[in-house]
């Protein structure tokens, strides 16, 4: 099990906001935020769109909902 930590008031009822529109729990948002947050920091170059677009090919990697890419 994770450990219990404390957030602001603030984090959480804007991660509530925000996961209501994406579809996330209060967690789950906070959660996102947190692997795009590592996500930029191990990887500076890359774009906000980048790191995201990652997120969502894991998550589909995770569901099994993959193709395999063929080229040419």
């Amino acid at each position: 099990m994770g450990k219990s930590v404390k957030l602001s008031s603030n984090l959480i009822d804007d991660a509530a906001l925000h996961g209501k529109i994406q579809h996330r729990s209060t967690p789950g948002q906070i959660e996102y935020w947190a692997m795009i947050g590592k996500i930029a920091d191990e990887n500076p170059d890359l774009t906000f769109e980048f790191a995201k677009d990652i997120l969502t090919g894991l998550g589909e990697l995770e569901a099994g909902k993959t193709t395999e890419y063929k080229f040419g």
